[in-house]
């Protein structure tokens, strides 16, 4: 089972390689996943997801809450018990 971003769906998947004009260079297309907490403003609680370095990044700029809507998720199915 690959691991995924739980926010964008990105997986971090070390099969695909991206090739470059010298094969030296080659190396594996990957998101970036960290184990990171927020806290969701509506209901009060912390919760810990596996999200990509950009899944970070737009939730920084947009708020948590905004950040699921705008990377195409469903709040209920990224945050459990809701």
């Amino acid at each position: 089972m690959a691991k995924k971003c739980a926010l964008s769906g990105k997986k971090y998947n070390r099969a695909n390689k991206v090739s470059f004009s010298n094969k030296h260079h080659s190396k594996p297309q990957q998101a970036n996943l960290q184990w990171k907490r927020f806290l969701d403003p509506e209901t009060g609680r912390t919760v810990r997801l596996r999200v990509s370095t950009r899944a970070i990044k737009t939730i920084g700029r947009y708020g948590f809450r905004a950040a699921i809507k705008r990377l195409g998720s469903d709040p209920a199915d990224v945050i459990p018990g809701i």
